[in-house]
């Protein structure tokens, strides 16, 4: 396994032969907005349950840089509760119209009162109010429960602010290992894995 340092720059043809995953993903995350139809941010995020039991879901990537990935939740739903108990997971982003996939895995932690201020104030009023009205995961009777929710909320702030609920804010994933993966012909695909060492990042090609 090549053993690479931060900061050596250099982003070739053969994308196996990169020495930066992070300068990788986001060239990749660049040419998936370009090219995907919706939601080029859109990821499979996988935890575990008090049971050991895996459980997989789509959330959206709000943030991405070398401190590491960035979700958004009510911190009361599944996966807020799962990673409250066991703060380590995976996601795969799948961009079929570019034949790509990238796979992360590593520890969770919670992000910033003041980032997660931020992010929610970002979103439009109607997502903010249903944020707030949603009991994430939980049974629900049926849907006029939660619209009429919603529409009480619209009336109890009006055109005032909205504020963040403390059962709602965000995980930063810091992966220990990322995986990219593109198709090809006969299944020969190319695949390679980084991962994390002390001083940089070990890279590795994979059989497909």
């Amino acid at each position: 396994m090549d053993r690479l340092r931060d900061g050596e720059p250099g982003l070739p043809a053969d994308f196996t032969l990169a020495r930066d995953p992070w300068e990788l993903f986001s060239a990749w995350m660049a040419e998936a907005e370009a090219a995907e139809p919706a939601d080029p941010n859109a990821m499979q995020l996988a935890t575990v349950d008090a049971d050991g039991l895996p459980d997989v879901r789509t959330v959206l990537l709000k943030g991405a840089d070398e401190g590491g990935l960035v979700f958004y939740t009510n911190l009361g739903s599944a996966k807020g509760e799962q990673l409250a108990r066991n703060p380590q997971a995976a996601v795969v982003f799948y961009w079929k119209s570019l034949g790509r996939q990238v796979r992360a895995r590593g520890p969770v932690s919670p992000v910033t009162a003041e980032e997660a201020d931020a992010y929610f104030a970002s979103r439009r009023r109607e997502s903010r109010l249903g944020a707030i009205a949603s009991r994430q995961s939980r049974p629900l009777a049926d849907r006029p429960t939660l619209i009429a929710a919603v529409d009480a909320l619209s009336e109890k702030y009006g055109d005032g602010p909205i504020p963040r609920p403390e059962t709602w804010s965000g995980f930063r994933l810091a992966p220990v290992q990322m995986e990219f993966w593109q198709n090809g012909e006969f299944r020969l695909h190319d695949r390679v894995r980084f991962t994390r060492e002390s001083e940089g990042w070990g890279r590795a090609r994979l059989y497909p």
